[in-house]
């Protein structure tokens, strides 16, 4: 489990290649080169995979899928730098980095795969949920530039609550992988093991 957990991180900073270092919009013209050639290299990465079989083609084609996907959105993020494409972009990333680790799963069989695809869920809806977080406090505070006392505590208000929607669906995702753990015991046992995870993530 802990190579997969590394592949996945090492993927994720691979995607980083996706469209360039522009800060600044693009003309037209530039937009439209970069996206072509975010094609072309998604292509390339695909025709690569007809090499392979099995499982590892279908990993290579998820991660071919997945690069492109991440550099488009963080291509429009780059061209149109507004808080919701920042997010797009980091969603983007996290939808990749789970198509891919669940193919990875697929070379697992039973419990272990069981758990695998729920850990990779959950690393996805960690991911999503710090980004949704961010992106609505960035836009709390935005909207509260006067400084005015009542604006302030306003976007303090829904900075709190954007922390907490993500540490209850973190947590969700993270009881989803325990309760997924336990089925690899029987009777007693996995009655002790739910009732721990119960416990633990405050579930009845």
């Amino acid at each position: 489990m802990k190579n997969l957990k590394i592949s996945v991180i090492a993927m994720a900073v691979s995607f980083a290649f996706s469209a360039g270092a522009m800060a600044q919009t693009l003309s037209k013209d530039e937009y439209k080169s970069q996206k072509a050639n975010i094609s072309t290299e998604a292509k390339k990465a695909k025709e690569a995979c007809s090499a392979l079989s099995a499982n590892a083609k279908d990993v290579c084609v998820a991660e071919a899928k997945g690069k492109q996907n991440v550099a488009v959105a963080e291509l429009d993020a780059r061209n149109k730098p507004t808080q919701k494409n920042a997010y797009e972009a980091k969603a983007a990333r996290a939808d990749a980095d789970y198509a891919v680790a669940k193919e990875k799963c697929d070379d697992l069989a039973g419990n272990a795969k069981d758990v695998c695809v729920k850990e990779a869920k959950a690393a996805q809806t960690t991911a999503k949920a710090n980004a949704k977080s961010q992106m609505k406090t960035a836009e709390a505070n935005s909207s509260a530039k006067e400084k005015s006392s009542s604006a302030q505590k306003k976007a303090n208000e829904k900075s709190s609550d954007a922390r907490k929607d993500a540490t209850a669906e973190k947590r969700d995702a993270d009881y989803a992988v325990a309760r997924e753990k336990c089925d690899a015991f029987s009777n007693d046992a996995k009655d002790s093991c739910i009732a721990k995870a119960k416990s633990r993530y405050g579930k009845t």
